[in-house]
């Protein structure tokens, strides 16, 4: 007699929308997965935060999140909580958990100029993990951190419907866009998880163009490598938790059905 082993429960967590990004490669490599997608919507935008009340705030609501639904596995689908809390979340619980960080490593690797940006949060950019990073893997490139301070909000808006007029996206583009003794820019880390939603208007508004890395891919793949890979086909199940508790407004919750997930249960950590 054979067992089939029981579907994983994945929870991916961000403190909004970007995570979805990652969601979506994670369900392409485990689509028979059941899949709880957990949003911060409380406490939105972490970029924002100071980082002990951050660090107090992601503890918090993890705690919960995992006491009610016993994941198997957690993807930390934010640069900001990844880059501040990953390693006090891997002491606090057994649970294994894949971070977010900048793909630092392979955009200097790939660049052909040795001009690289890092696009992200304000919090995420002035991190020494970030700084870290370059250091280690800068492999002789110039790296621009540029920190934006409105891009995860327009694509949270782009994502439900909203009209976000070229111009704001431009403003939080433009110093990613570098030009030195005859080399340009080749290569912009995406670093926010959010930034992706907006990838085409990114490269139709570039002034050049560029490689955009995203880090989801990589992500997706540690999770096989962490759970395995799929047991046979399937439709994944997922549905979305709110820490507000807060029924999603119609454009939201339609957004979040173009990925498959139902919001028909929005209840959350309740902090």
């Amino acid at each position: 007699m054979s067992f089939t082993a029981a579907p994983p429960t994945i929870l991916v967590f961000d403190s909004g929308l970007g995570g979805l990004t990652v969601y979506r490669e994670v369900v392409k490599v485990r689509p028979d997965a059941r899949f709880i997608y957990a949003l911060d919507d409380a406490f939105f935008p972490y970029g924002r935060r100071d980082e002990p009340v951050l660090v107090a705030r992601v503890l918090g609501v993890m705690d919960e999140w995992i006491t009610a639904h016993r994941p198997d596995l957690v993807v930390v689908a934010c640069n900001t909580a990844s880059t501040l809390v990953l390693p006090q979340l891997r002491a606090r619980f057994q649970v294994p958990f894949v971070g977010t960080v900048p793909a630092i490593k392979p955009a200097c690797a790939a660049s052909k100029t040795k001009l690289v940006s890092v696009l992200g949060t304000e919090a995420t950019v002035s991190r020494e993990y970030t700084r870290a990073l370059i250091r280690d893997f800068g492999q002789g490139c110039a790296v621009t951190l540029v920190g934006s301070l409105r891009l995860a909000e327009l694509a949270e808006a782009a994502l439900k419907g909203e009209g976000v007029a070229d111009d704001a996206i431009v403003a939080e583009l433009a110093p990613c866009f570098v030009e030195l003794d005859g080399a340009r820019t080749d290569t912009v880390v995406l670093a926010c998880t959010h930034y992706p939603l907006l990838l085409d208007r990114l490269q139709e508004l570039s002034p050049w163009p560029v490689n955009f890395m995203d880090p989801a891919p990589a992500i997706a793949r540690r999770v096989t490598d962490l759970l395995g890979p799929a047991n046979g086909n399937a439709t994944p199940a997922g549905r979305v938790v709110f820490s507000s508790g807060r029924p999603p407004a119609p454009g939201l919750a339609a957004a979040l059905a173009r990925f498959g997930l139902e919001t028909g249960v929005p209840a959350g950590a309740g902090v």
